[in-house]
């Protein structure tokens, strides 16, 4: 049974896969977990002046053990290569369920006790970088250490309560343990991350410390301690930085307003069009398109130099001019109101007789 015990552990860490590629920790890190324990059954044998006089039937046997409860502590740093190194503590506890063998104790029997394992175990654990958008990074691990196994009260007993024998006391040994696991990161909490993980745990043989009822002879066994742990928990990273938020690409800037009023500025006495005043009504009749004009106003305009009636007929000039402008880029004469106001409306309020540039003007207003 131990050969067969022994070549399943071998098996185990030589199954171990080799490290890959690379690990998102990088620096300290703390993690704790719980879970199920399960201590697979240990032959003994009791040795020792206890033993004299009975035959190998009465003083040995098989013990088995309910299901329990394993807790892990650890403190990490990682390399940031793929490789972290730990420093743990543990502790484990399953009940006795049943003892066979120990015909001395006679039939039918009672058992009860308990069996612990803690100590401190160095791991050493390659986390799989498995890209981008991965929402687990799975890690396998080694480790080694020291456990103290301890049976507390474990005891065979005839239900006559005339026979028992009970292996009681503890003992250190060293211990070796493999890992599987993943981590699932917690978006929510940078460096915080969710951990799923299978551990075997075996020792050394323990040696315990046997004694039987009505007599004052104590002897001692070998006694297996492999444990199957199946734990969950949390492991927290220090020093990791939420990832930056998304690039949002700017909104297109806005297309410019539209202008809606226009001066087409004139010489003086004069109601011919400039180069620059062709182009001011070219852009007029363009945005005028653009902004869904209805209508257009031409209004023109003169100064207060020469006589109300001279400047009237100045500003209807101007007016006619523009309107023809704005006909030849494409506006329809019937979509233009065309109006003179001659030196009644100056933009520069001016004295009478003042010529003033500004004043000598057409004001187109897209409506």
């Amino acid at each position: 049974m131990m050969r067969i015990r022994n070549a399943l552990l071998a098996a185990t860490f030589l199954a171990l896969p080799l490290a890959a590629q690379a690990q998102p920790i990088s620096g300290l890190y703390v993690g704790a977990g719980a879970g199920v324990n399960m201590l697979m059954e240990s032959d003994f044998e009791a040795t020792g002046p206890l033993a004299n006089g009975l035959t190998r039937a009465q003083r040995s046997g098989t013990a088995e053990f309910n299901y329990g409860w394993a807790g892990v502590i650890s403190l990490g740093y990682g390399f940031g290569n793929g490789v972290r190194a730990e420093i743990e503590g543990s502790f484990r506890q399953n009940d006795v369920d049943s003892i066979s063998g120990v015909t001395a104790v006679g039939t039918p029997r009672r058992v009860d006790g308990t069996v612990q394992s803690y100590g401190v175990m160095v791991n050493a654990l390659y986390d799989f970088d498995l890209g981008p958008g991965a929402f687990l990074t799975p890690y396998v691990g080694v480790g080694a250490g020291y456990q103290i196994h301890n049976y507390d009260g474990v005891r065979v007993r005839n239900t006559a309560g005339t026979a028992s024998v009970t292996a009681d006391g503890e003992d250190g040994q060293f211990a070796y343990q493999a890992i599987v696991g993943a981590a699932f990161p917690i978006s929510a909490a940078p460096g915080l991350a969710f951990t799923a993980e299978y551990r075997f745990m075996g020792t050394l043989s323990p040696n315990v410390d046997v004694r039987a009822q009505g007599t004052t002879a104590r002897g001692s066994t070998d006694v297996d301690n492999y444990n199957h742990s199946l734990l969950v928990g949390l492991r927290y990273a220090f020093g990791v930085t939420p990832p930056p938020p998304a690039v949002v690409p700017p909104a297109p800037a806005a297309a410019p307003a539209v202008a809606r009023t226009y001066l087409v500025f004139f010489d003086f006495d004069r109601a011919d069009l400039t180069d620059r005043a062709r182009q001011i009504i070219a852009e007029a009749a363009t945005n005028s398109t653009r902004a869904g004009t209805t209508r257009i106003e031409v209004a023109g305009h003169a100064d207060r130099s020469g006589t109300p009636q001279y400047n009237q007929r100045l500003s209807e000039r101007r007016a006619a001019a523009v309107a023809a402008e704005l006909e030849r880029r494409g506006i329809a004469r019937s979509a233009m109101t065309i109006q003179a106001f001659g030196e009644s409306r100056p933009l520069v309020p001016t004295a009478d007789g003042v010529r003033e540039p500004q004043n000598r003007r057409v004001e187109i207003v897209l409506r």
